[in-house]
């Protein structure tokens, strides 16, 4: 039987970006998963991971949640810097 952690690891994504993807969508954990999986295997899908991402960002800020907003700010910096093509 595969855990979660399996799950986020075949993802090819960190637990911290799906847990973006999960904040942004609205999404229990294990579905974003599988959405960030389908987006980490796909040019486009990688452009959206970091819009998504830079999204929350954004939200957090607006609400003021400095910390979460760099927290963010630090899984969007891991995530471009494994996708320099952004």
């Amino acid at each position: 039987m595969l855990t979660i952690d399996d799950c986020i690891a075949l993802s090819d994504l960190t637990e911290a970006e799906i847990d973006a993807i999960a904040e942004h969508e609205h999404l229990p954990e294990i579905l974003a998963v599988e959405l960030g999986c389908c987006l980490a295997h796909d040019a486009e899908g990688i452009r959206r991971i970091a819009r998504i991402i830079r999204e929350d960002i954004d939200r957090a800020r607006s609400h003021g949640q400095t910390v979460h907003a760099r927290q963010l700010t630090v899984v969007l910096d891991s995530f471009v810097q494994q996708h320099p093509a952004l």
